[in-house]
């Protein structure tokens, strides 16, 4: 199976140190946070993996080279132009994917221990188009799910702001839970991506939130295991105390 690991953000949340890095190869107890992902998907047996660039690119690519891809094969989807958010970067690195593969994606910025193993699992049982980690965490956006676990709609709960594609359900018997950013897809989702006109820099939300209608995009909650998100120099200390 193959992953790619969205790597080419700005990190603007993350100054100083990415004024002159990338958060990619930001240190959590000595390791980058590439790497921790990296190893991270080989313990579930992925060893394929995909990494998109953007800001300091080539410090990414020099990492990756002299370490020997920290024990994985790597290779590299190239968005020096111009940074394509999640969507668009997917999208831009499908001709480095196996046609026809189930693949998994997930954030440099993102340490968990959620269990991809029961994700697959699930995502089979429920037989998805895309299925992702969620948890009942505190958090300025919430995704919204049915009582089966099935998307239907986005909460900005800053802005008060709603978007629900899944009509029919009464909006309290929705259920908000919080996106872990560890994803399943079929391959299908390219098909389908370029089917409802995507192009250029879109995020992977609005993805979702464009096929919960007609396809069925579901949330695992793995509230409970370990997830932090290291988006901020404070939360490097957070990380840190986690994952040794």
């Amino acid at each position: 199976m193959q992953a790619i690991i969205f790597s080419a953000g700005l990190g603007t949340r993350f100054k100083p140190w990415t004024d002159k890095h990338p958060k990619a190869l930001a240190p959590v107890n000595g390791k980058p946070l590439l790497q921790r992902n990296i190893e991270y998907l080989q313990q579930y047996g992925v060893y394929d993996v995909i990494v998109n660039v953007h800001h300091f690119a080539g410090q990414i690519e020099n990492a990756i080279e002299a370490n020997n891809g920290w024990g994985s094969s790597v290779q590299v989807s190239d968005e020096r132009d111009v940074v394509l958010e999640t969507g668009g970067g997917l999208l831009k690195a499908q001709p480095l994917f196996n046609p026809g593969q189930r693949f998994l994606s997930c954030n440099v910025d993102i340490l968990t221990d959620l269990d991809i193993h029961k994700l697959l699992a699930f995502h089979e049982a429920e037989k998805a188009l895309v299925s992702f980690g969620v948890t009942g965490r505190k958090s300025s956006r919430n995704l919204l799910f049915d009582k089966n676990g099935r998307l239907c709609g986005w909460r900005n709960n800053s802005a008060g702001e709603e978007k629900i594609p899944v009509k029919g359900i009464p909006a309290d018997e929705l259920t908000a839970m919080a996106y872990s950013c560890v994803v399943v897809f079929e391959y299908d989702i390219f098909r389908l991506m370029k089917e409802k006109g995507f192009t250029g820099k879109f995020s992977l939300i609005d993805v979702y939130l464009s096929l919960a209608a007609d396809h069925r995009i579901m949330g695992y909650d793995h509230t409970g295991d370990r997830l932090v998100d290291v988006g901020k120099p404070e939360s490097v200390a957070v990380a840190e105390a986690l994952f040794a």
